[in-house]
């Protein structure tokens, strides 16, 4: 850690400490959350930045063959 890290995690223990117990509890709760939503976004960053592999659905899937010709249209007649 470099010292301005230290100078604040002091700090916030010096005034963490003067605060009564259920805050306590509650700057706990909170940091508990930040920690783990800061954990969350680092995997969806390593997710999204691993390579495709190309290939991997191959056969899972069907297309007719006459899907890109044109739409017939039957015109309603009022």
């Amino acid at each position: 850690m470099n010292s301005q890290t230290v100078a604040i995690s002091e700090a916030v223990l010096a005034k963490l400490k003067n605060l009564p117990l259920e805050q306590q509890q509650q700057i706990l709760d909170f940091v508990e959350f930040i920690a783990a939503k800061y954990l969350e976004s680092q995997l969806t960053q390593r997710e999204s930045s691993q390579k495709r592999v190309a290939g991997l659905q191959k056969g899972k899937i069907w297309i007719s063959e006459d899907f890109n010709e044109p739409l017939e249209f039957k015109k309603i007649e009022e």
